[in-house]
Order: C-alpha cells, then structure tokens, then sequence
C-alpha cells in the first residue's frame, strides 16, 4: 500500500510540473490584456502599446537573421500597406539586432513598414517569445485575440485572423 500511495503523489506531482511548466505567463494567453510595453523604432521615436487602445494590432515578433520571417516579411509589409486605412496598427518588434542590420535589410526587402527595436530582448520575454515569428492579433481593447506561432505563408493567412480584431 505504501508503493501505491508513493506512486499516487509521484503522478500528482509530475502532472502538477508539467501543467503549471508548460502554461503560458499571465498576459500573453488569448482573451487577456496584452502586456504594455515602450520601444523606440528606427527613428528613435518611443511607441507604447497603451498609447495605441482605441485601435486593432497586429504585433510581429521577428529578426532578420530568420529565414521564415525573412519569408513572411513582404505579406506583413502588404497587410500595412493596405489595412493601415482602415485603422489597424502594424508594429514588427525586432529582437536583439542593430538599428544599421534592420535599415539595411528593409532597404534590400523595399519594407516601410513600422519597426520596433527590442534591442535586449526585454519585450520578447515578456511576451514568452520562443520561436519566431510570432504575431499577437490584439484588440481595440488591448485584448489577445490570436496568437500565431510560424510565419504566414501568404497575405491572405494573415487577412484571416485579422477579421478577429477588426471592427
């Protein structure tokens, strides 16, 4: 009997590690308020979130060293391009490169798109940033709506989740 009560509380305790180990930080799961945050982009101009309620986000957590995000870069910049009338906010928060890196592969990409600099990666970790891409569709609330993990094989992927956050 003893073996079994030992073998009981073992189970319980891997199970209780392994869900607490494996869920998401309070802020970056669906249906929370995304975590605030300041960056400066290119221009040295800083940009919050917070300041940004009252609109949609589409926040895109990439670098140029990434091949898929490489890939994926010239749908976000189209997304940019054609939703930013219709008052959505596209914010690509590069991680931990240089300001000349990031200029010059946006030159190379022909990108305008707003670039965020997350120079030590204080803001991906607050985000529980593991794999990038990853893009947070945020509400006019401040509110996760959509987290999607890879890149996005085509502008029209990134149009679906957007009907999540648009009004």
């Amino acid at each position: 009997m003893n073996k079994m009560v030992k073998a009981i509380l073992l189970i319980t305790l891997t199970w209780g590690l392994l869900v607490t180990g494996c869920s998401e930080p309070s802020g970056t799961r669906l249906g929370e308020s995304a975590p605030d945050f300041r960056l400066k982009n290119l221009d040295g101009q800083s940009i919050s979130l917070s300041d940004l309620r009252g609109k949609p986000v589409l926040l895109n957590f990439w670098a140029t060293r990434c091949p898929p995000c490489r890939a994926e870069m010239p749908y976000i910049q189209e997304i940019y391009e054609e939703w930013s009338d219709k008052g959505l906010v596209v914010l690509a928060v590069n991680i931990d490169e240089s300001p000349s890196l990031i200029k010059k592969f946006l030159q190379n990409y022909n990108l305008s798109l707003p670039v965020l600099l997350d120079t030590k990666g204080n803001i991906a970790r607050k985000y529980s940033i593991q794999y990038i891409p990853t893009t947070f569709f945020i509400d006019k609330d401040g509110i996760i709506q959509q987290k999607i993990i890879g890149a996005f094989p085509s502008k029209g992927a990134i149009e679906k989740y957007l009907n999540s956050i648009m009004p």
